[in-house]
């Protein structure tokens, strides 16, 4: 385990970030290799059928990833405030939440499957391929919802290495078995789908195995279980809005996805395509923006808040001069990449490809801005903050696929997310600025407490002899 409560915190930012980021690498790999096999094996059309799933599996999943790694926040906090007790508690608070949202995710999803494709305007061409794709990876939300709290709460621990060794095999099992059901079993699509799942299972079960063998701290008792009311709802109130937010970023990118459609295959095939190397591209800034989660939030619970401010500028310097960087490498050397992910020549999807890079590359400082203060608010606890964001995010892409695309085609149909980065800043800066001046006021309280316990005797104190608690307005 990993208390990023000392030491220098650049340093342990950055250290703590190298396995996230190689992890998230892995992560992605799971979808870049769908696309490869996919597009290299089965053509263009399943591979936009693919990709035509991508928001929709976003609406999920993506709320799981957020769901989980709110629960963390509470375990996280209370690590760092030296309570273990409450760390088991709060893990065992995070299973109970996450079978039942896996329960609800499950049904839901799976019942409303083809009303959303056919509101999406899925092209009819890529319907059949486009509904088993999405069926077998929402039969599997179990999966990675077991394996996005077992790795949040590791993580929380200040471990972020172990759950990368467990990525990399469950990547490794991935590709080998996408391989195996797509080109040997020909089971098209759905061996795509079914590769990812039972690649989730396997890292999942790692978790398990390694938590049982090597973190004491978190053997959890049938007496941990016992958790009131209160404790369900601290959990339930700090995962849920991290969880919507990814929903309703989701929904915005599935309004995207339904003006993307309207354009034909060769625009979905191609911002397919893009978007992975754009994701892999923007992994190293979204890293920094989970690191910052967790580094608040021990922090917090440890009452350095001082540490959390020097922390977010010296990664607001880090993380934005990877994204000039990256948004150069994208523009100048993205066409390239995207003529092996298809596996063929074609120069209109190669053109389309290049528009994409050129808009996103450019607006990469936003983004990178948009994952530090976000995930540091999330980590002190900001619980409506991230809903606000997301529907920042989600007003700005409606109003690109309303008004965008119709003036500016595939172009209109790309800005809409820089447009969505902008709209979610908007509500996190002035956040975070009022958070600003809070640290530094608790700051100076918790100054002035340790001043009283070294100093007592020469000391002012107040009228009543005490100093109240500091106290974060969330």
């Amino acid at each position: 385990m990993n208390d990023l409560t000392k030491g220098s915190p650049l340093k342990l930012i950055f250290f703590f970030t190298i396995p996230l980021l190689i992890g998230n690498l892995f992560q992605q790999l799971y979808n870049v290799s769908d696309t490869v096999v996919v597009g290299q094996t089965l053509g263009v059309k399943a591979l936009a059928a693919v990709g035509a799933t991508g928001s929709i599996n976003f609406l999920i999943i993506g709320f799981a990833q957020g769901l989980t790694a709110g629960l963390a926040i509470i375990t996280a906090t209370r690590y760092g405030a030296g309570d273990l007790r409450g760390v088991r508690r709060s893990f065992a608070a995070s299973i109970v939440i996450s079978i039942l949202m896996t329960i609800l995710l499950t049904i839901l999803s799976l019942t409303f499957v083809d009303p959303i494709l056919k509101l999406m305007q899925t092209p009819a061409s890529i319907y059949v391929n486009a509904r088993i794709f999405i069926r077998t990876i929402f039969a599997g939300i179990f999966a990675s919802m077991a394996f996005n709290l077992l790795s949040n709460i590791i993580r929380a621990l200040g471990d972020s290495r172990t759950p990368l060794i467990f990525l990399v095999i469950g990547t490794v099992v991935n590709v080998a078995l996408e391989l195996l059901f797509i080109l040997v079993f020909h089971m098209g699509v759905a061996g795509a789908g079914w590769a990812t799942v039972i690649s989730q299972v396997v890292a999942s079960l790692l978790c398990i195995a390694y938590i049982v063998r090597s973190i004491p701290l978190l053997h959890i008792t049938w007496d941990d279980f016992r958790v009131d009311v209160k404790e369900l709802w601290d959990h339930f109130s700090t995962g849920m809005p991290m969880g919507f937010q990814l929903s309703i970023i989701a929904i915005g990118t599935m309004v995207m996805q339904a003006a993307l459609n309207s354009l034909g295959t060769d625009s979905v095939a191609a911002s397919t395509a893009a978007s992975k190397v754009d994701q892999l591209c923007s992994l190293p800034m979204s890293s920094f923006g989970v690191t910052m989660a967790t580094f608040a939030a021990q922090n917090f619970g440890a009452a350095k808040y001082g540490r959390i401010l020097e922390g977010v500028k010296k990664t607001l310097w880090l993380s934005g001069t990877f994204a000039v960087a990256a948004g150069a490498l994208v523009i100048f050397f993205g066409r390239p990449i995207v003529t092996l992910i298809i596996g063929t020549a074609d120069e209109h999807v190669i053109q389309l490809s290049q528009t994409y890079f050129n808009i996103i590359g450019s607006t990469y400082l936003l983004l990178s801005v948009l994952f530090i203060i976000r995930n540091t608010l999330q980590g002190l606890g900001r619980r409506v903050l991230p809903t606000l964001a997301g529907v920042g995010e989600l007003t700005m892409r409606v109003f690109a696929a309303l008004f965008m695309v119709g003036a500016f085609g595939y172009a209109g149909a790309v800005s809409a997310e820089p447009l969505a980065w902008l709209g979610s800043c908007a509500i996190l800066v002035p956040s975070w600025i009022r958070a600003v001046r809070q640290l530094r006021n608790l700051q100076r309280s918790e100054e002035v407490i340790n001043d009283q316990d070294d100093h007592q005797s020469g000391t002012p104190v107040p009228a009543d002899g005490t100093v109240p608690a500091p106290k974060f307005e969330s």
